[in-house]
């Protein structure tokens, strides 16, 4: 357990995602979140926001961009304050920053970056900037004291997840293991009716979330949604307690 451990929000600006992709009639903007863990040996950084694309990407998403340094400026920190940095994956939306963050190590899964680095998957730029330290895991790592890598394939097959034990509770930063706080919580539910013995047909469910469980999670946080998941009451071992978070709004006036 990480005994003096907190997790802070960064507002890194927002995409519009296109009709085509949203399963609906309308566009969605979704917000660009990052992680900054506060632990007793260092601060982890968990994505870095948007990266600059090429023309055609650019007007697809139509990104608003929060500069990483004036993100961490806010809460008070440095960019070279950042001992390590993670990232759920590889697309340009979770690693933008990563090239300021030269010579910090990077921790991916290997089957991440060997498929970012075969080209067609994201900006190469943001893969082998200078200085660009990579530390390749494969599969689940605690990396510090209380603090886990889990894989979480889906999105893509080397999407991970981070763990975090807190004297109240587990936080994991789901990144983009689901794109929504609802469908986490849809899939829990799922496996909640499997694991009672409700007759098929059931939905589905990440197989992964059976690890997951294992860490019986206070609170889960994601990439594109400001909503944060959490356990019923009935299920919650201190619903009343402090939570460790600091979550400050993620909207904000943009220019």
């Amino acid at each position: 357990m990480a005994k003096n451990a907190a997790v802070r929000r960064l507002d890194l600006g927002y995409l519009i995602r296109p009709a085509s992709e949203t399963g609906g009639p309308q566009p969605r903007v979704e917000p660009v979140l990052a992680y900054l863990v506060q632990h007793d040996r260092g601060l982890i950084l968990f994505d870095t926001g948007i990266g600059r694309v090429n023309p055609g990407t650019e007007a697809h998403y139509r990104p608003r961009r929060r500069d990483l340094r004036d993100a961490l400026s806010a809460a008070g920190v440095a960019l070279d304050d950042i001992s390590l940095v993670a990232n759920c994956h590889l697309h340009f939306d979770h690693c933008g920053g990563n090239p300021l963050l030269g010579g910090k190590p990077v921790l991916v899964q290997d089957v991440e970056l060997t498929t970012a680095r075969n080209g067609g998957y994201t900006m190469d730029e943001l893969i082998d900037f200078p200085a660009a330290t990579y530390e390749e895991l494969a599969g689940e790592t605690e990396i510090w004291p209380g603090v886990w890598i889990i894989p979480t394939p889906g999105h893509t097959q080397g999407h991970q997840s981070l763990v975090l034990r807190q004297a109240d509770g587990t936080v994991v930063l789901a990144g983009q293991a689901h794109d929504f706080a609802s469908h986490f919580a849809s899939d829990q539910m799922a496996r909640q009716a499997a694991l009672h013995g409700a007759e098929q047909p059931l939905p589905a469910y990440r197989p992964w979330l059976e690890r997951l469980a294992d860490f019986d999670p206070r609170r889960v946080l994601f990439a594109h949604d400001c909503s944060v998941w959490e356990p019923s009451q009935s299920s919650a071992r201190c619903p009343d307690a402090p939570s460790g978070l600091h979550l400050p709004p993620a909207t904000r006036e943009l220019p």
